[in-house]
């Protein structure tokens, strides 16, 4: 009987040992939640920047499309060989 009394009782470390276990695991948990929260963030940046690249990939097609589209004259002068040394050039006068 006194031996198995002795043997039930839990010594001081022990309990020291359980209160630390658990302030370290409710750290555990708060750091967890911190870095989940950057990390969320994190995602919601790379999401936002990648919507403004692509509307200015949008901006930039459409830019393109509208001077290609106004763009009637072009910029070439045609020039025709008359024989010899001869060249006359077209539409260099017509030019602004």
């Amino acid at each position: 009987m006194v031996q198995d009394f002795a043997a039930r009782q839990e010594s001081a470390f022990r309990s020291l040992a359980s209160l630390a276990g658990g302030l370290a695991t409710i750290a555990a948990v708060i750091v967890g939640a911190i870095l989940a929260v950057f990390a969320a963030a994190t995602v919601a940046v790379i999401a936002v920047m990648a919507s403004a690249l692509l509307a200015f990939a949008g901006f930039a097609m459409r830019a393109r499309r509208t001077v290609r589209a106004r763009r009637t004259d072009s910029d070439i002068i045609e020039a025709r060989h008359q024989g010899g040394h001869h060249w006359v050039a077209y539409g260099w006068n017509e030019r602004r």
